[in-house]
């Protein structure tokens, strides 16, 4: 029984051993069905969006953010991100993911940003969250769960600080449904059909930064659930923004009490749609409240404005009024701002953004009394409604510190001045994607200006308008080529988007500190170009048609790293435009070599060792005489070509009609006394033997024609060649010459008759004969040749000798 036993648990132990190793060889084995995203730039952020990605895709896990938005990801597994401990941020918006398995994210333990938005989960499982202690970022908005608060689903999540959740499908908040989040900076609740709310589920996050709610419908209508809501998250320093809000009879403003009562200072409405009746409730509701904010971005009016019925109310609390997107249903009936004094005296900040107002009226302009900032961009002011908005410029607005009259059809700059030059404490001026299309050559402006922002207009050249006192300037965006105006205490100055070739002259600014000069025509800058910037900290000069010479590259990549002065912009901006063969390629990764970057070097260096190589290869050329054979091949095949004809016709006909000569004497100049002397009367002219005919080059050779052509020609017409040999013989260069082609033509085989014919004039030792004459040299250590005797009675035997050579009995010996 005991053995059965033990038999039974050893196979059991092998079962399991086998099921772990098969278990552990699929994790630690790549699953060879996922895709892979190689989509990673330098920062190591990896943008695998819109892909159309049914599984998580493997990317480096050296990965500090991952973008998976846009895919079709359904589940979330176990494996699919271990080993991915430096993700800082995880995007996994706009899938269909449903299932998330326990353990997906307990590896991204560095996780600092969650984004599982519009999604398909049903359900929010607490231990998806468990190991993520560094996060600060969750999104979980639109997903079809029902029920928040059951579990604690942030319970652990201590560094939380931006929280989103909600959607269609929520329709259940319980008490508790934040336990374990201590603080926020952010929370954003989406409750349209909320339909039930336990007291507190919101309660107990402080300190909270603002909150967003979006709770219109059939919740909002519920007094006491929507009361709730705001008494949970209101406080006087949180601002509290109300999205997507019906505001059309008194009750739909009655949950605004609870958070009235809690003293919000801070609320905003985005895409209100309210009516006369509610506007005057939402007034008395805040009658009293210190509330210094009231933001509208999206409202449209029903009603026709007729709110002087909350004249009693106290708003002078209110210190700043924000409305933007502004549509009025019925213009026509709309009646002006003129019964609304109780509201305009007291705002010190007023910004009435893109509401279609094409006037203000002076006389409401003066109600204004308060006024430091106003805002009226994006609206339809030109330069005759402007004039009657500033009350033509008489200083109604006296307090007045920033103006912003961006986006309108302004068209005269000059016009513009003049209205402001009496706003004796006016900083900041935007003026930016106006009409503005030249500039005057004097303007007046206001002393204490300081902020001036002219860009997206149409401006092509600048003037001394530009007042002296600015600090910052911003002319991007317009067609400006070139700047020369002085402003010496500017500090900013931004000039993206123009057509400057280069950077402008750093004397103009001495206390100049940030230059923007992107999206231009710069072709390069290098270190002379900043000297002339005394002051100058930060430059942004990216998304410019850089040529990447030598110089910039050198420049960009090391030296301005070592100057006082930053590249703020992205270093990937600085991209290559030229050479085409570097277009399109980060600055920073241009690897330029020594040929390219010192031509006048390389090519000095170059010269200097093909001169020095070529040198070397001549002198060993020299010393083995290649020159000379190279010289005797040339002449040899010309005059190879030149005789042809006169081998065929020696080969057709009879070799001894063909011979006109029985020698061809080579002799020096300085032996022509011997030769005329002794030879030609001895051989030519006998008085007992036969008489020879001699080839002498000074009576025989045809004038005019090539001397090689000569002595082949002669060589060929004679029976013998004689070489008259001496001292003047070698060192004659037209007997050298002429020993050297017939040499060649000689001792190569060509010829075909018999040997030369050697005469000593004087003693001549063959060490005596060039070294290139090796074959010359041998033919003295092996055949016979004959000496001139100076003694009279031997030079008998010497002429029989040599009439014996030349009649063709062989050569004798001494």
């Amino acid at each position: 029984m005991g053995r059965e036993t033990n038999l039974h648990f050893t196979l059991f132990l092998r079962l399991l051993l086998l099921l772990l190793g098969l278990c552990w060889g699929q994790r630690s084995n790549p699953d060879p069905e996922r895709p892979s995203c190689h989509s990673c730039d330098l920062r190591l952020s990896c943008n695998c969006s819109h892909y159309g990605f049914t599984r998580v895709p493997m990317v480096t896990d050296r990965a500090l953010t991952l973008d998976l938005s846009f895919n079709n990801i359904t589940v979330v597994t176990d494996d699919d991100l271990t080993g991915h401990m430096q993700l800082r941020a995880l995007n996994l918006h706009g899938n269909r993911l449903a299932v998330i398995q326990p353990s997906a994210f307990d590896s991204l333990w560095n996780l600092e940003g969650l984004d599982l938005s519009d999604n398909q989960l049903t359900a929010l499982n607490p231990t998806w969250f468990s190991k993520l202690g560094a996060l600060q970022q969750l999104n979980l908005l639109n997903n079809p769960y029902s029920c928040i608060g059951s579990a604690p689903v942030f319970q652990g999540l201590v560094r939380l600080r931006r929280l989103a959740f909600g959607g269609p499908a929520l329709e259940e908040l319980k008490r508790g449904a934040l336990a374990g989040v201590t603080q926020l900076e952010e929370l954003t609740v989406h409750g349209n059909n909320l339909l039930r709310y336990e007291p507190g589920a919101l309660a107990y996050v402080w300190p909270l930064g603002h909150v967003t709610l979006r709770l219109h419908g059939p919740f909002f209508t519920n007094i006491t659930l929507t009361s709730a809501v705001l008494a949970d998250v209101s406080y006087p320093e949180t601002p509290i923004i109300l999205e997507d809000l019906h505001m059309i009879e008194n009750r739909s403003v009655q949950p605004l009490r609870e958070a009235a009562r809690r003293r919000v200072r801070h609320i905003t409405f985005r895409n209100l749609s309210i009516s006369d009746e509610a506007t005057v409730n939402l007034l008395e509701v805040f009658n009293g409240v210190p509330l210094t904010s009231l933001s509208v971005d999206g409202v449209t009016l029903t009603g026709e404005g007729r709110w002087e019925k909350a004249n009693w109310t106290d708003q002078k609390s209110i210190d700043e009024f924000f409305v933007r997107n502004v549509v009025v249903l019925d213009i026509y009936k709309f009646v002006s701002f003129l019964e609304l004094g109780f509201l305009l005296q007291y705002p010190r900040r007023v910004s009435v953004i893109n509401a279609g107002v094409f006037v203000m009226p002076c006389i409401t302009s003066g109600l204004l009394v308060n006024l430091q900032y106003l805002d009226m961009s994006d609206n339809l002011l030109t330069d005759m409604t402007l004039i009657e908005t500033l009350c033509k410029g008489n200083g109604t607005l006296k307090d007045i510190r920033v103006l912003n009259i961006s986006g309108n059809a302004l068209k005269s700059l000059s016009t513009l001045s003049q209205l402001v030059a009496k706003l004796y404490k006016l900083t900041h001026l935007d003026i930016s994607r106006t009409n503005y299309n030249s500039m005057p050559p004097s303007c007046s402006w206001p002393s204490t200006l300081r902020y001036l922002n002219i860009s997206g207009a149409k401006l092509d050249n600048i003037t001394l308008c530009l007042p002296a006192t600015l600090e910052v300037l911003d002319l991007s965006n317009n067609n400006l080529k070139d700047f020369t105006v002085a402003l010496p205490a500017l500090r900013e100055l931004h000039l993206s988007g123009n057509k400057f070739l280069r950077l402008p002259s750093g004397y103009l600014f001495t206390n100049l500190q940030t230059l923007t000069i992107q999206s231009n025509t710069l072709n390069m800058f290098s270190r002379s170009d900043l000297q002339s910037f005394t002051r100058l900290q930060n430059l942004q000069a990216g998304q410019n048609k850089f040529v990447c010479s030598c110089d910039f590259v050198a420049f960009l990549q090391s030296d301005i790293k070592e100057g006082d002065v930053h590249l703020t912009d992205d270093e990937e901006s600085y991209v290559c435009d030229s050479p085409f063969y570097l277009q399109g390629k980060s600055v920073g990764q241009v690897r330029l070599s020594v040929v390219v970057c010192h031509q006048v070097l390389f090519v000095s260096v170059s010269c200097g060792v093909a001169l020095f190589v070529g040198v070397l290869v001549s002198v060993i050329l020299l010393r083995l005489h290649a020159f000379w054979y190279l010289k005797m091949t040339w002449a040899w095949l010309k005059a190879k070509h030149s005789s042809r004809h006169r081998r065929r016709l020696r080969d057709g006909a009879d070799s001894e009609t063909l011979l006109s000569f029985d020698a061809f004497v080579s002799y020096s100049e300085r032996d022509t006394g011997w030769v005329e002397t002794y030879l030609v009367p001895e051989l030519e002219e006998p008085t007992t033997a036969r008489p020879l005919t001699l080839c002498l080059h000074k009576r025989d050779f045809l004038p005019g024609q090539w001397i090689v052509d000569n002595i082949m020609s002669a060589m060929e017409r004679s029976r013998r060649t004689v070489f008259i040999l001496s001292e003047n013989f070698v060192q004659s260069d037209w007997c050298r010459y002429e020993l050297d082609f017939s040499h060649f033509w000689l001792f190569d085989g060509e010829a075909g008759g018999e040997p030369a014919i050697l005469i000593l004039l004087e003693p001549l030792s063959k060490d005596d004969i060039p070294k290139r004459f090796c074959k010359l040299r041998k033919l003295m250590s092996s055949t016979t040749y004959l000496e001139w005797p100076q003694e009279e009675e031997r030079r008998g035997e010497f002429w029989r000798s040599l009439r014996n050579a030349l009649g063709g009995e062989g050569d004798e010996d001494e």
